[in-house]
């Protein structure tokens, strides 16, 4: 019997002892690399602005742009690997991601391009953060990697979402303000990593096979959430949700364009470090927030909300005087609510949702999250269009008015049950906690 025999009758677990790279890693690298081109954009909206002549109203609907990729990926990308396999929806990702980087690094110039780009960024991170996570998560376990803890698949999702997302910020940053070419340098690196890795994910096994043709049912049934008209799911975590990525993004696109004037005449890499402390204390807080959280309330979720509160009154501090420690205190506390509502609102999830739809309301979330996106465009419109009613500092403290109000509705709605079933409680179930940005 030849050795290549010996080897393909090997058990699963017996090759990935072989592999000189994990088959997890694999997985991980290319989450990491459509992180990076999820992110890599935030800190080059300066730029543009100033540049490339956009107002700030046009750059700050290219940062909300890539929801429109991502939320459909995130939505179908679950559903549709639990019918195809991951291999064959989590593949063509990190690809996607690099076709996102190579229209953005030729459309500078071209409004259209840069809405382009951005939605192809978004579809390559919304499959890797519904499919990558899976496929991760289950490569984290026997056969596969039987040393791997309960938790593993999570944390190692989480941490290369994370690093991607502050790694390609920071890069990018750095890149367009002191490199050469900074209308593309930073993206040909993104495609240069998002190819490596692509090609590196070819050598990942399979974990979960198709379905076959004649078990599958309508990919409709499979889209259908029941969990998502849960009480608690429209009381507690809807309020919390959309306060994700609106604080993040108040964070690191809304004051970085306010600071611009007065970061020492470097824009461009103040903005990547705003952004960079906002991630930074996002994926801090995170531990704590594990530990503030209990099944018996909603502590967590107001705790989050109580530091959205903090966030945007600072934020209308530094808004309004524009010095530089205010401006990073703004995005320290911004990102730390970004951070607790976060984790928060996917605890709140794992335990109202079945086991059968985790994922997809998980992914539902996750949607509602994108929603916040929209925050910097919607305030830079209401100071283009009514400068003389709205200010930046005035609407940084009309949002913390909404934070108080999303508040005072957590707490009074907070009493609706936890339960998905009919038991009197419901054992907490892990869920994959992905910071994203």
């Amino acid at each position: 019997m030849s050795v290549l025999t010996e080897i393909r009758r090997a058990r699963p677990g017996d090759r990935a002892r072989r592999r000189v790279v994990a088959p997890w890693a694999l997985v991980s690298a290319a989450m990491f690399a459509v992180a990076w081109g999820g992110n890599e954009f935030t800190p080059l909206l300066v730029m543009y602005r100033l540049d490339h002549g956009y107002s700030p109203v046009v750059v700050d609907s290219f940062l909300f742009a890539y929801v429109f990729g991502i939320v459909p990926a995130l939505l179908i990308g679950g559903p549709l690997s639990d019918r195809l396999g991951r291999r064959p929806v989590m593949l063509p990702a990190p690809f996607i991601a690099a076709a996102g980087s190579l229209v953005l690094a030729t459309g500078a110039d071209s409004s259209a391009l840069l809405i382009g780009g951005r939605i192809l960024s978004g579809v390559g991170l919304g499959i890797g953060m519904a499919v990558g996570g899976s496929w991760l998560k289950e490569l984290s376990a026997s056969p596969w990697d039987p040393r791997a803890g309960a938790g593993s698949g999570a944390r190692r999702a989480a941490m290369s979402l994370t690093a991607g997302f502050a790694l390609g910020a920071g890069a990018a940053g750095v890149l367009a303000q002191w490199a050469p070419w900074p209308s593309a340098l930073a993206y040909l690196v993104h495609i240069s990593i998002a190819v490596v890795s692509g090609v590196a994910l070819l050598a990942a096994p399979e974990t979960r096979p198709a379905v076959p043709a004649d078990q599958r049912v309508p990919l409709r049934e499979d889209l259908r959430i029941p969990a998502a008209g849960h009480r608690r799911f429209r009381y507690v975590i809807a309020p919390v949700a959309p306060w994700v990525f609106g604080s993040a993004s108040c964070a690191y696109a809304v004051m970085p364009a306010l600071m611009a004037p007065h970061s020492g005449g470097r824009p461009v890499a103040f903005s990547a470090l705003l952004c960079v402390v906002a991630l930074a204390a996002g994926f801090s807080i995170q531990a704590l927030g594990r530990r503030i959280d209990t099944p018996r309330s909603a502590r967590a979720v107001v705790v989050a909300l109580a530091i959205l509160v903090v966030g945007m009154a600072v934020g209308a501090v530094a808004a309004d005087r524009l010095t530089v420690p205010l401006a990073l205190a703004a995005a320290a506390v911004l990102g730390g609510g970004y951070g607790m509502a976060l984790v928060s609102g996917l605890l709140e999830i794992q335990r109202i949702a079945r086991p059968d739809d985790l994922a997809g309301l998980t992914a539902v979330f996750y949607s509602l999250t994108y929603i916040g996106f929209a925050v910097p465009a919607a305030m830079a419109l209401c100071v283009q269009a009514w400068p003389t009613v709205f200010s930046y500092p005035m609407l940084f403290a009309i949002g913390a008015v909404v934070a108080v109000a999303s508040l005072v509705l957590v707490v009074l709605r907070s009493g609706v049950d936890t339960e998905s079933g009919d038991s009197e409680s419901t054992p907490l179930r892990r869920s994959r906690i992905y910071p994203a940005g």
